[in-house]
């Protein structure tokens, strides 16, 4: 009886797979703004499949990214926790050989990654861009992530803050700072699955990590985030490339996406949002005691809270505008000084609540309307 196990296992294993291939196939094109000198990328680098504890084959992994619109993933199965281990063989490279040929086909980059699975410290880190997962089967933890740093892996720290390993507090641990002298340790997830971690945020200004959003997905994607969009990083590559997802990385160059929020660098996210809108309305002639409309148009898929930080000279805003995705609005502009008709632009002097800096503070934004 023993020995149908495994056959039986696949064989519900592809029944899935079949399922889901013959369904309807259509792509959900993300439309998020490339920036200067730069292409935005939509990528997930941590997730799991039947060859550690996730609940499917690879290649859907990569269906799953192509629907909902990802340029990018790492597929990141645990080396030390294998719970189907008596149903799939234990070779750790099995999940992205079999997923690579699909992931070509459909335009995917599917990087080789993995997950380095202890106790804290110092926890769960994935390795992306690897050569062999098999080699960094290691006793010792940083055993491990010395291979991972030979065969130049790019590491970072998985779920910083998940309760199951630090109940009590988000903490930085001495086995950290260790990786991060070593060059051991370059990102670190500020949002997890379903998760923020402040403290990450903090940890990523101060000590010059990559920002990381991922879905460290085990389910089929759908039962989890349903018809929400999964979290992401935002890559800001030279090309759709796997080298140029590498060297962005490296240099920092990304932002956290997640639950309709963005989070990073400032240098980044100011020109994702000017990306995005625009002003249509042009000499509005605005005088004292007039009102006069003005629309913005918001083309990404983002909706953007916007809240006045300052008021304006010889004139009043709105206290709060929400931007909505693919949607114009109108705002009112009402003249309150006689000066406000000398002005060749006005100057709208908002923050962006649902974009967040390194900081932790709102983006400021200044929205500048020609007057005449």
């Amino acid at each position: 009886m023993n020995d149908l196990r495994p056959h039986l296992t696949l064989s519900v294993f592809f029944f899935f797979i079949t399922t889901f291939l013959c369904s309807a196939q259509s792509r959900i094109e993300v439309k998020i703004p490339d920036i200067p000198g730069y292409q935005t990328l939509k990528c997930d680098f941590h997730m799991h499949t039947v060859f550690s504890d996730g609940d499917v084959w690879p290649t859907v992994r990569v269906q799953e990214a192509w629907l909902e619109g990802l340029d990018a993933i790492a597929i990141t199965d645990h080396i030390e926790y294998l719970p189907h281990s008596q149903d799939m063989e234990t070779d750790h490279n099995r999940s992205f050989e079999i997923a690579e040929p699909l992931a070509e086909q459909m335009g995917i980059i599917l990087i080789r990654g993995t997950e380095i699975t202890r106790k804290m410290p110092p926890g769960h880190l994935n390795a992306l861009f690897i050569m062999n997962a098999n080699l960094l089967e290691r006793e010792n933890w940083w055993d491990a992530c010395v291979e991972a740093r030979e065969q130049g892996a790019f590491i970072f720290w998985n779920h910083p803050g998940w309760k199951a390993q630090q109940p009590d507090t988000t903490r930085w641990w001495d086995e950290h700072t260790r990786l991060l002298n070593a060059g051991m340790l370059n990102g670190i997830e500020v949002y997890n699955h379903q998760e923020f971690y402040p403290e990450a945020l903090d940890w990523a200004r101060q000590k010059k990590l990559t920002v990381l959003a991922n879905s460290d997905i085990h389910s089929p994607v759908h039962m989890t985030y349903g018809k929400k969009h999964r979290p992401m990083t935002l890559v800001f590559a030279t090309e759709k490339s796997q080298g140029a997802i590498r060297q962005a990385l490296k240099d920092n160059r990304t932002v956290a996406y997640f639950d309709g929020q963005l989070v990073g660098d400032r240098q980044y996210l100011t020109p994702l949002f000017f990306g995005a809108i625009k002003i249509k309305s042009k000499g509005v002639e605005l005088e004292n005691h007039q009102i006069r409309k003005v629309q913005i148009h918001n083309s990404s898929d983002l909706d953007f809270h916007l809240k006045l930080r300052q008021p304006a000279i010889g004139f009043s805003c709105p206290e709060e505008i929400t931007l909505e995705a693919h949607r114009t609005v109108f705002i009112d502009l009402s003249g309150t000084s006689d000066e406000v008709r000398m002005m060749d632009r006005l100057k709208l002097l908002y923050e962006v609540t649902n974009l967040r800096m390194l900081s932790g503070s709102p983006l400021p934004v200044n929205l500048d309307i020609a007057n005449r």
